[in-house]
């Protein structure tokens, strides 16, 4: 995915995941901590730009089944080392929310934890294709940065098209069920890339 700011996407976020240290660490998002109880126990799972693998890890370890994919084959990389570490099996794919070929009502659960660095014409996509890879009772859980993250910039994108508000949200989940849709404002610590008060918006959605 590319954006007049992020001309060469895979190029940054390979740059990003060059080093040894995990930018944004490998612990699990604590937002999808706290809530994925609502994905169905032991269900087949979906991490969309999964980066260094550090939700997809966590949630095999929990007993899911999990696919993900990044455009970053630095970053798929090193996911692939993480789980291995970690006693886990994780379906790792390098591909973009453009070019992967996205399964029809197959999952029981989709994860998107700051996938942000979309246009918006290329979210609107990835939004619909998040919502049709659903089987029906399916769960997403989606957790981003509101407009407010411009006054903290303690991560994300840095550009307002980008961000998420809830009329954002309702709208292009408008055919889910909205189980829980809350912004709110954390510390986060999250290797060197996420570190500081943040502005966030959480959302839990269920395919009908």
């Amino acid at each position: 995915m590319s954006d007049t700011a992020f001309d060469d996407a895979r190029a940054k976020w390979n740059a990003r995941f060059a080093g040894e240290d995990f930018a944004f660490g490998t612990e699990p998002n604590a937002w999808l901590r706290e809530h994925a109880g609502a994905l169905p126990p032991g269900g087949r799972v979906l991490c969309v730009a999964d980066g260094e693998g550090r939700n997809s890890t966590w949630l095999a370890r929990q007993g899911f089944a999990v696919d993900a994919f990044d455009l970053s084959e630095v970053g798929v990389a090193k996911a692939r080392r993480l789980a291995a570490a970690r006693g886990v099996a994780v379906n790792h794919a390098v591909a973009d929310g453009d070019a992967l070929a996205w399964p029809q009502a197959v999952y029981d659960g989709v994860v998107a934890i700051f996938v942000q660095y979309a246009t918006p014409a290329e979210r609107a996509r990835l939004f619909a294709n998040m919502a049709r890879c659903l089987r029906p009772g399916g769960v997403l859980m989606l957790l981003g940065y509101t407009p407010k993250q411009l006054v903290y910039r303690t991560g994300g994108p840095g550009i307002d098209s980008h961000l998420y508000t809830e009329a954002l949200l309702r709208g292009a989940f408008a055919g889910m069920a909205i189980e829980r849709l809350d912004e709110f404002e954390a510390e986060l610590a999250e290797g060197t890339s996420h570190a500081g008060m943040s502005a966030l918006i959480g959302l839990v959605a269920r395919k009908r």
